[in-house]
C-alpha cells in the first residue's frame, strides 16, 4: 500500500439539488471489506461520537472520521501505547473529510473513497459492501441479494453520477422519466423517503446501518464496485505522532513503530551487561597480545586400586 500521494481530478462533482448528505456511491475499488475492519454495530459509532464530544485537556491528536467508519480497535491500541496523547475524535460529513485535513481541523482523517488533493497522502485500509436500502414492504425486500440490474426500474434518491453502475441500467434515465429529488436535508431525510416509498438509496453498509431504521431493509447488492476507506494526512504535516498512528492502524508492534515518539527506546539492563562484559573481555585480550587464557585443565581423578579378595579353601 503505497503512502504516496494520490492526484485524481481536484474539480469535484458539484453538489444535485436535493441530493443527501453523504449518500455518495461507490468508487472504484478491489477485494472486500475484511473480518478485522472493525465495523460492528451501530453503537460503536455512536461510541466515537461521544469520544468527539469530550474534549481532553492539554496536547491530542485530532482525527476525523466520516459516517459509518469505526476505529475502535486502533483507537484502543493507541490509548494502550500513547496514553500521554489522547485523541480527539471529530465525525465530519463526506464532503469536509478532506477539508478537515487542509485547514488543519485534524491531522489525520478517516475517509471514504479516494483523495483528490495532491497536498494529501492515503493508505487504503478495507473495501466496503454496497447495499440497497429499501422500504419493508418493497417487493424485492425479501431477497438475500440483489444485482443491480434487478434495481433498473426503481427510482434512485441520489445522484446517478454516484452510482454509475445504476446509471448504465436506469430506465427513467433511458427513456427521460426520471423526476427531481425530493429535497433533503440528509440521509436521515433520505431513507425516511425510501420508507414512505419514494425511491432506493445505494450505500456502503456501513453507512446503511448507522441510518437503519425498522421500517427499511438493507439487501446487498452485486454489480456495484465497492467503496474503499482509506487514512489520509497532510504529507508535509507527517510528523512522529502521526508515523505512530499510522504505524498502530497498520498493525505494527510496539516494537516496529517508526516514530520517535512511541514508547522509549530502553536498553535492558540484561542486554547492557552482556555487551559491556563482552567489551571488557575484547579490552583484556587486546592487552594481552590478543591471546587467550588457556582453559585450566581438569584434575586427574585419582586411581582406585582394587585388591581380589582370596577364595576360601
Amino acid at each position: 500500500m503505497s503512502e504516496q500521494p494520490e492526484t485524481v481530478d481536484p474539480q469535484a462533482a458539484p453538489e444535485a439539488e436535493g441530493r443527501p448528505e453523504g449518500a455518495a456511491g461507490a468508487v472504484d475499488a478491489v477485494g472486500a471489506e475484511p473480518d478485522d475492519a472493525d465495523v460492528e454495530d451501530a453503537d460503536v459509532e455512536d461510541d466515537d461520537a461521544e469520544d468527539a464530544d469530550a474534549v481532553p485537556a492539554g496536547p491530542v491528536l485530532a482525527v476525523a472520521l466520516v459516517p459509518g467508519v469505526t476505529p475502535t480497535k486502533w483507537t484502543r491500541v493507541w490509548g494502550q501505547r500513547r496514553s500521554d496523547l489522547p485523541l480527539r475524535i471529530t465525525v465530519v460529513a463526506e464532503r469536509e473529510q478532506e477539508r478537515a485535513l487542509l485547514e488543519g481541523r485534524a491531522q489525520l482523517s478517516f475517509v471514504r473513497g479516494d483523495v483528490s488533493s495532491s497536498a494529501l497522502s492515503s493508505i487504503h485500509l478495507y473495501d466496503e459492501q454496497p447495499v440497497a436500502v429499501l422500504g419493508r414492504e418493497h417487493a424485492l425486500a425479501a431477497a438475500e441479494e440483489l444485482d443491480i440490474a434487478e434495481l433498473a426500474g426503481e427510482h434512485l434518491l441520489q445522484d446517478p453520477e454516484d452510482v454509475p453502475e445504476w446509471a448504465a441500467v436506469a430506465e427513467e434515465l433511458a427513456d427521460g422519466s426520471r423526476r427531481p429529488l425530493p429535497r433533503m436535508a440528509g440521509l436521515d431525510d433520505a431513507v425516511e423517503q425510501v420508507a414512505a416509498g419514494v425511491g432506493v438509496l445505494i450505500l456502503p453498509q456501513s453507512v446503511a446501518r448507522v441510518h437503519s431504521r425498522k421500517d427499511v431493509t438493507a439487501v446487498p447488492v452485486t454489480g456495484v464496485a465497492p467503496s474503499s476507506v482509506r487514512l489520509a494526512w497532510v504529507t508535509d504535516d507527517k510528523g512522529d505522532d502521526v508515523e505512530d498512528f499510522i504505524g498502530v492502524v497498520r498493525g505494527r508492534s510496539a516494537n516496529t513503530t517508526r516514530g520517535t515518539a512511541a514508547t522509549p527506546k530502553v536498553e535492558s539492563r540484561a542486554k547492557a551487561a552482556k555487551a559491556k562484559a563482552r567489551e571488557a573481555r575484547e579490552k583484556a585480550e587486546r592487552a594481552g597480545g590478543g591471546k587467550k587464557k588457556p582453559a585450566r585443565a581438569k584434575a586427574a581423578a585419582p586411581a582406585v586400586r582394587r585388591t581380589r579378595k582370596p577364595r576360601g579353601r
